[in-house]
């Protein structure tokens, strides 16, 4: 019986081998690997194999025994073949994506709820980069599937969210929440990564690249932080002008409701979850019941203390942290940073200083005002009327070439602290002149340095009618040296404080996407050390810092102890 006897040689080794890959099997099957499952199922197939094998070899006798064996052979074989395109089959392509785009507004859109939009093969790396080198350990994200009422519901009905000026937000939702594309710029931008971006869009922008994060996971044991992705301003743009604070309050009922059924929710009792808003901050701050009274009490309200908020603008709470402002420029590789870097640090600039902006006389107390007049009054400074009856700011092409031949960009509060105009003039590689603390050195701490003095000339006027000081004269003082190196230190931030398109991702530069997520990162990490000492991790969470918006006595911020 040759034949038999060369298979009972090589089986005779299955005793040893298999409690070895059964081991393996089980390992593998609780690990994340792709491939466990099959490999599991593999062992299953010969363990049978060698049992029946075990009890048939003394049963078997004859000269046809080694053709049995044959036979079971042959159909392991032919049942692993069949397995492995079976299984296959299940797996998704990897560039299909669990949803379907809008045709009005090309924006991720699922009929009735949010899906994790990340192509298969970014979500598998992602998973399986824990088990390879940690490189997501303490990094990875889990995004709720919210109710499609909370975010896309809002796009489909984009006539129906005011910008204020402009009535229909439905041309700045294409293209992923930033706008439509600009083709004629003159000459001044750089073709293809220039955009109509609204700066409402910002929750939507950022939700979107959201997706492309490198370390998102389905499975919200092993999340580091929970992504909310209610669009919170978008929809409370539909009622805050409503004198019924019921109705403006509502909305953000509806989604703490929701929230705290979830079971992420009980791990931390939400401070390890955060959302975006496109609106400051302020907007969702209202502290009395008075309909005379601006905005939502969404912030206020329990639930929502417990979740972290970054926004365009923070209030004096702690747990609230602003981002920037979204420019108009959404690069999608490193290369077009590179050249607009270049090309602003090139540019003639025959304008010592300019203003962007609309008059306030309703702020009596506003730096602003003064501003202007001085302005206007000097050869030297360019004026951008953005009133109504000017209206020379809703166009990026003519801002960013008034910017790009400025050595200074004004910005003194307007209605609120911040102005979009921040970023748009470090864009430009014009530096800052600042008048209040919280216009962005109290804001931006993830994206802008802690030391003021290094991109920004800083003038504060804390009582604008016992100011009379001279923006020219103090603009002129500074020497040529400093001026160049402060212009230096604002090109080099600008990689900072855009966001790239969504589409893509930047290989060799963190945006403000990155640096956000990092820092809410940092933040949560922090709570969870409190939570690891034994302590209460709701003390200083979301306590308000009186101290956050105030000026000192102090010449420069960077001697301020809140920094």
């Amino acid at each position: 019986m040759p034949h038999f006897q060369v298979l009972n040689k090589h089986t005779t080794t299955f005793p040893i081998l298999f409690p070895i890959a059964t081991l393996s099997a089980s390992a593998l099957l609780h690990s994340e690997n792709p491939f466990a499952r099959e490999w599991h199922l593999i062992c299953r197939f010969l363990f049978c194999w060698n049992s029946l094998y075990r009890r048939m070899e003394n049963a078997i006798a004859g000269r046809c025994s080694h053709q049995l064996w044959l036979v079971f052979l042959i159909l392991f074989v032919l049942c692993f073949v069949l397995f492995h395109f079976d299984y296959s089959t299940m797996m998704p392509a990897d560039n299909e994506l669990p949803f379907s785009l809008d045709p009005i507004n090309p924006v991720a859109v699922s009929e009735n709820q949010t899906h994790l939009a990340t192509n298969q093969s970014v979500t598998d790396e992602s998973v399986g980069e824990e088990s390879d080198a940690d490189t997501c350990l303490g990094r990875y994200v889990y995004v709720h599937n919210l109710p499609s009422r909370f975010n896309y519901g809002l796009l489909k009905n984009c006539q129906s969210l005011t910008r204020g000026t402009n009535s229909n937000m439905c041309p700045y939702l294409a293209n992923l929440g930033l706008g439509t594309e600009i083709e004629n710029s003159q000459g001044v931008l750089s073709n293809q990564s220039w955009f109509s971006t609204n700066q409402f869009s910002l929750e939507v922008i950022f939700h979107n690249k959201m997706k492309r994060y490198e370390c998102l996971t389905n499975d919200s044991s092993l999340a580091s932080a929970i992504f909310v992705p209610y669009y919170a301003g978008l929809d409370i743009s539909q009622y805050l002008w409503s004198p019924n604070i019921s109705v403006r309050d509502s909305p953000g009922k509806d989604l703490l409701n929701w929230l705290v059924e979830r079971p992420e929710w009980k791990k931390m009792w939400g401070r390890d979850h955060f959302l975006v808003a496109g609106r400051i901050s302020w907007d969702f701050r209202r502290q009395t019941d008075d309909a005379s009274d601006w905005g939502t009490k969404f912030r206020f309200l329990p639930e929502s203390q417990n979740m972290t908020m970054m926004s365009v603008e923070s209030s004096s709470w702690k747990n609230d942290f602003a981002i920037p402002y979204p420019t108009n420029f959404h690069p999608f590789k490193d290369s077009q940073v590179i050249e607009w870097q270049s090309s602003v640090r090139t540019q003639d600039r025959s304008y010592l200083f300019t203003f962007a902006g609309a008059p306030r006389p309703d702020l009596s107390n506003s730096v602003r005002g003064v501003v202007i007049e001085q302005c206007r009054s000097s050869k030297a400074c360019k004026f951008i009327n953005c009133s109504s009856e000017g209206n020379e700011c809703d166009n990026p092409v003519n801002l960013m070439k008034v910017f790009r031949r400025s050595v200074y960009c004004l910005q003194p509060p307007g209605d609120s602290y911040t102005r979009r105009s921040i970023f748009d003039s470090i864009l430009a590689g014009c530096i800052p002149v600042f008048f209040h603390p919280g216009t962005a050195y109290a804001q931006y701490l993830w994206h802008l340095p802690g030391n003021g003095t290094e991109y920004s000339v800083y003038i504060p006027v804390k009582d604008v009618k016992n100011w009379n000081g001279s923006v020219e004269k103090i603009l002129l003082g500074i020497s040529k040296d400093k001026e160049l190196a402060m212009r230096e230190e604002v090109i080099g931030l600008i990689p900072n404080i855009i966001y790239s398109d969504p589409r893509s991702r930047l290989e060799s530069f963190e945006d403000a996407f990155d640096l956000a997520v990092n820092g809410v990162l940092e933040r949560i990490e922090r709570v969870r050390c409190v939570i690891r000492e034994g302590k209460d991790p709701s003390i200083g969470f979301a306590e308000g810092d009186d101290y956050k918006y105030t000026f000192s006595e102090w010449q420069g911020y960077e001697k301020d102890p809140l920094f």
